[in-house]
């Protein structure tokens, strides 16, 4: 199917061109989101005559876009999540988890902003990218970690997963008592229990 586009698509083209693209991609994201009209002689001829407002609007938007994205030049979040030992997440980070916890820091971002390669489902730092306009982005670092304290931690370049197998394996040793009899308590808590009692 033949499309003209109403704004720059990624991977695809930029305001007025025609491309082909498959129907079902026309049919459920670019047309009704408004990125695109069929391309048929009445819709090139509107939009060959609304041309120069439709460039005008993108202008505004991008400009709008450029000034949000000079605000934003370190945005980092800390996502509290539960994970497990091994730093594997009981669940994910999803884009609308990042969007709010963007936009708690003061720069407004939609879900559909956020641009997510493949799904986070373990305990660190990712780099997302945001996308504000169609030829606007920045990138935004999200630290997902098990507690405050641990985000420190990775914030400072510390492997926190790496580190606890560390502890794990040093592991818990009790002194060795060899004069003990099986099932006696050592003298020192021997000592306690008589004073509780």
């Amino acid at each position: 199917m033949d499309v003209i586009l109403l704004e720059r698509v990624e991977k695809l083209g930029r305001i007025g061109d025609v491309v082909s693209v498959k129907p079902g991609f026309a049919r459920n994201f670019l047309l009704p989101r408004g990125k695109a009209l069929r391309a048929t002689d009445a819709n090139k001829a509107k939009f060959e005559a609304q041309r120069a407002t439709i460039e005008a609007d993108n202008a505004k938007r991008r400009e709008a876009a450029e000034a949000q994205a000079a605000t934003m030049t370190d945005v980092s979040v800390v996502l509290i999540r539960q994970a497990s030992n091994a730093g594997a997440l009981y669940g994910s980070v999803s884009a609308r988890d990042i969007a709010d916890a963007v936009t708690e820091t003061g720069h407004k971002v939609l879900k559909s902003a956020v641009v997510l390669d493949k799904p986070i489902k373990t305990l660190g730092i990712s780099t997302v990218k945001l996308v504000l306009h169609p030829e606007v982005t920045v990138s935004a670092r999200v630290n997902v970690a098990r507690s405050p304290e641990e985000a420190e931690l990775q914030a400072q370049g510390v492997d926190v997963t790496a580190d606890l197998f560390e502890r794990e394996e040093a592991g818990f040793t009790e002194e060795f008592d060899a004069t003990a009899e099986p099932g006696t308590l050592p003298a020192d808590e021997a000592a306690e229990e008589s004073t509780e009692a």
